[in-house]
């Protein structure tokens, strides 16, 4: 892609992988020019206007709104978050978009995105990804699995990974939310981006005992894992996130303790961004 304004969506940075942050970045520190949409202007927006990007409050489930913040961009990065309405703001983005003659969307979704995936998430982010193709505006679609902030932040919230995963041999599919905004930087700016190329991103294949093993070396204190059932679990995560993020992550660990998934690590990070993945004991050590 040549020139123009790229449209970050959720540049604000959320509680999970903060990738449209992340992407606003990592554009900006290659002079790329950026127009941050954000829900809330306060001081996370003051940080994007610092380091040169135009920001713009606007609305994924308002037409208007995001007409308004669509009109002169050539691109667009669009990452909803895990909550209700990706259907809604997708056809509304797809309109707004081909409308304003964008040439290239990058979305960020789920790794697996197939009509009988196992999660409702992965079945929507599947329609999502059609709608976008459809409205001719260059679609290419970044498919991310489990970050490695969620499981830290599972974690370290009571000083144990309660999760319903089975045994400590369960296997899941990581990567690093700035590992995937590497990757959807790359798509972004790539010279050529075939409409309909997918892009799946797993950083590192960690067993539930591998990664218990890591939180307690790079925080320096015991965590340990306690098999929660479904049901506890659900009831536990409904204090803290929205009943749409509950219903995908509790299909997610019932399929991921069904037994091994036909996931890999990916080239992808390394031949986008030039760097390897980085690893979850850096993250954590890091994040410490």
């Amino acid at each position: 892609m040549n020139g123009g304004t790229v449209l970050v969506t959720g540049a604000a940075g959320g509680q999970q992988g903060r990738t449209g942050r992340r992407v606003t970045e990592l554009l900006r520190e290659r002079d790329v020019p950026v127009r941050a949409m954000v829900r809330t202007n306060d001081e996370r927006a003051d940080h994007l206007r610092s380091i040169g990007a135009e920001v713009v409050v606007g609305d994924f489930l308002d037409f208007r709104s995001i007409q308004a913040v669509v009109e002169g961009v050539s691109a667009v990065y669009f990452a909803y978050p895990v909550q209700e309405g990706l259907l809604d703001a997708t056809v509304k983005m797809a309109v707004a978009a081909r409308n304003a003659g964008v040439e290239r969307l990058v979305d960020m979704v789920m790794l697996l995105s197939t009509p009988d995936a196992p999660t409702p998430r992965m079945r929507e982010n599947y329609l999502s990804e059609q709608v976008f193709e459809w409205a001719g505006i260059g679609a290419a679609h970044v498919r991310a699995t489990v970050f490695f902030e969620n499981i830290h932040a599972l974690a370290t919230a009571s000083g144990a990974l309660a999760m319903p995963l089975g045994d400590d041999s369960t296997v899941i599919p990581l990567v690093a939310g700035e590992d995937v905004a590497r990757v959807a930087a790359g798509v972004l700016t790539a010279a050529d981006v075939p409409a309909g190329s997918a892009y799946p991103v797993v950083g590192q294949l960690l067993t539930v005992q591998e990664i218990v093993a890591t939180l307690t070396a790079g925080l320096g204190r015991e965590i340990g894992y306690e098999n929660v059932t479904d049901e506890a679990w659900a009831e536990a995560a409904g204090s803290r996130i929205n009943a749409h993020a509950v219903a995908h992550l509790s299909k997610l660990w019932a399929a991921l303790r069904s037994g091994p998934q036909d996931v890999e690590v990916t080239d992808t990070i390394e031949k986008l961004s030039g760097r390897r993945p980085k690893t979850f004991a850096e993250f954590v050590a890091e994040a410490a």
